[in-house]
């Protein structure tokens, strides 16, 4: 499959760019980025060529991979799709539902296939024991942090606009959704929603499944505190999320192959755009909450 990058900036460089080099079932065919200066250093670095033109680009490939902002990703996924593009897209799927829905309406009236990159939902360790816990398990409630310390050190993110603007929230918060939602169900509902220091936010969580969760999710963490923690208790008892061991290369790579295996005619994957879109209603709600609109 012929792949090209919507993106130039770290995660882009890092991550996306060694994924789409080393899959051996792609073609890395070329770059586009808002900078494109920013797009020829990147090219040249992983071997690939800079496009100045976005729709050239889109001619020229099957799939796109989307490093972008969530509001400018769910723009170029619209464009992309109406071109017929099979769409590996980044968390957040869009900063707002409508921008999301946008994508789920583009990518389905165009019949292409979409995987949103949530880490945990493809590093190995952390999906097996997802789907374990998933299985049937009568669970009571649910504890996750995920904790970062973007804003301080040396994190290439710390520059990053829309984290700044979004917060933990909506950089963290899916991913930690990401997790519960598939071994507890669905959010019947935001029941609270309270910030605390910096950026971080409290969430309670009502799951369809009967259970609920409370999150807490933070971008402005002193680096010593900075983590990720999930768990579960229930009748079976209490069970903590495995630490990953894999970088998100690894990860990618399995996002790649999930791409190809959906595009290739094996159904939506659960991580699909209208799981995206979910995640951005959910995350929506407790934005509400937190800004005294509801």
């Amino acid at each position: 499959m012929r792949i090209g990058l919507l993106g130039t900036g770290p995660w882009a460089d890092m991550a996306h760019a060694p994924a789409l080099r080393l899959h051996d079932g792609l073609d890395f065919v070329g770059v586009w980025g808002r900078r494109p200066d920013a797009a020829r250093e990147l090219a040249r670095r992983h071997g690939t060529s800079a496009y100045d033109d976005l729709d050239a680009l889109l001619a020229d490939v099957d799939a796109v991979a989307v490093a972008l902002p969530p509001a400018v990703q769910a723009d170029m996924a619209v464009r992309a799709a109406r071109a017929g593009c099979q769409l590996l897209l980044d968390k957040p799927l869009a900063a707002t539902v409508a921008q999301g829905r946008a994508v789920v309406e583009a990518a389905g009236e165009a019949g292409v296939a979409s995987v949103v990159f949530f880490t945990a939902r493809f590093q190995s360790e952390t999906e097996a024991w997802i789907t374990e816990q998933g299985s049937g398990a009568d669970w009571f409630t649910a504890r996750a942090q995920w904790l970062g310390a973007v804003f301080g050190g040396d994190s290439p993110f710390a520059g990053s606009p829309w984290r700044r603007e979004k917060g933990a929230l909506w950089d963290v918060g899916p991913h930690a959704l990401s997790v519960l939602l598939p071994v507890l169900g669905d959010v019947r509902r935001v029941s609270a929603a309270a910030p605390g220091p910096g950026d971080t936010v409290h969430l309670v969580l009502d799951h369809t499944g009967g259970a609920s969760s409370t999150l807490t999710l933070s971008l402005t963490a002193p680096p010593a505190a900075a983590g990720a923690a999930v768990e579960l208790r229930g009748r079976t008892g209490v069970t903590l999320l495995p630490e990953a061991t894999e970088g998100p290369v690894p990860a990618l790579l399995r996002a790649v192959d999930a791409l190809l295996a959906s595009a290739g005619g094996g159904g939506p994957h659960p991580c699909d755009a209208s799981f995206g879109l979910r995640v951005t209603e959910i995350l929506a709600e407790a934005e509400a909450l937190l800004d005294g609109r509801r």
